[in-house]
């Protein structure tokens, strides 16, 4: 199996799971521990929850504190809810935990355009009285970048609160800066699933969403699971290490697989984007059959939590793509672990196959 679906998960990198395994010992070990436990093997799996803390927000910008979640959509839904906000803006093309929550707070939220190319311009007025305004740093479908740092100081200016998802950035390029909270999730920068994180500005305030035993800064009730906080920590700082090593491959990679795939249209910016991502589309093509005779090769027709929906992609609609043109794109993703061949075998597959079409 070629695995090129990198958006909707990264590998487990080993590092990461070494740093889990010794927390997730049996009766005859203490890493079980619980973290908020007072006695000596809670203190032990508090401490390292803690060095996590610390090796994640190393990813981030400085003056703020990192908030432990299930993963990033918890980190959102903490963001939009926690802020209480009651006007909202939002980009058009933002993943589902920002578009579906903003709708169910605020029915009326405020919907922000892209250009053809997948950009937000950060010019676009924000509504009078507008109380949160979101902006994703890299979009998940089609690899967009955008101009986070103007939109922050746009939300500001009109007395907004600015939110970043930055789940697909995280890693792998620099953080977002002027943003009052960020959103990020372990398993799409190589650590586990089942964990994410917010980042609150300091000094900002946010009412708790789930409540009990008022853990995690009284943000976020429940025990959490030092073995996944390692995991993670461990991957942050990895990719933290790695981040020009990484970027260098990506464009390999990308550089190869376009030289394959030349005949196909782009969805997005060509420049303005994370090259992991190719968001590709060719008139006529049937994405269900193509995946169909490639089940060796593990690509996406879209975003993972909007597969079988049966739905055109609304990233690729508010890009101006008809419901066909939408229909007929796939998205491949690599990263770290892709290997070129592989990579170059699965285009130069993908390409016969579309071809085997009559498109």
């Amino acid at each position: 199996m070629i695995y090129l679906d990198y958006q909707a998960t990264t590998p487990l990198a080993p590092e990461a799971r070494e740093a889990m395994l010794p927390w997730l010992g049996g009766p005859e070990a203490v890493g079980f521990a619980n973290p908020h436990s007072p006695h000596r093997p809670g203190r032990a799996a508090a401490a390292i929850v803690e060095v996590a803390r610390d090796q994640v927000a190393a990813l981030l910008p400085p003056g703020g504190r990192v908030i432990f979640t299930s993963g990033a959509t918890e980190a959102i839904n903490l963001a939009m809810a926690g802020s209480r906000a009651r006007s909202l803006a939002v980009s058009a093309i933002e993943h589902a935990a920002v578009l579906d929550t903003a709708r169910a707070l605020d029915p009326a939220v405020s919907i922000l355009p892209v250009n053809a190319e997948g950009l937000v311009d950060p010019a676009t007025k924000i509504a009078e009285g507008t109380g949160l305004v979101a902006v994703m740093q890299v979009n998940n479908e089609i690899g967009t970048i955008q101009p986070v740092e103007a939109f922050a100081r746009a939300a500001h200016a009109a007395g907004a609160l600015f939110l970043c998802d930055a789940v697909q950035g995280a890693g792998k390029i620099a953080a977002p800066v002027g943003a009052d909270l960020i959103a990020i999730s372990a398993h799409k920068l190589y650590g586990p699933k089942g964990i994410g994180a917010l980042w609150v500005r300091d000094g900002l305030e946010l009412a708790p969403m789930m409540h009990g035993g008022g853990q995690e800064q009284g943000l976020r009730s429940g025990t959490l699971s030092p073995a996944l906080c390692a995991g993670f920590g461990v991957a942050a700082s990895l990719a933290a290490a790695r981040m020009e090593e990484d970027a260098a491959r990506v464009e390999a990679l990308w550089d190869a697989a376009r030289a394959v795939l030349a005949r196909w249209t782009l969805n997005g910016s060509s420049t303005d984007r994370w090259r992991g991502n190719l968001n590709l589309r060719l008139p006529g093509l049937d994405v269900a059959r193509l995946m169909s005779d490639l089940r060796n090769v593990a690509f996406s027709a879209g975003s993972a939590c909007a597969s079988g929906s049966g739905r055109p992609s609304h990233v690729l609609k508010a890009l101006g793509l008809s419901d066909s043109g939408a229909k007929a794109s796939i998205r491949l993703g690599f990263g770290r672990y892709s290997d070129l061949g592989e990579l170059k075998d699965a285009c130069i597959r993908i390409e016969a196959a579309a071809a085997a079409q009559g498109v």
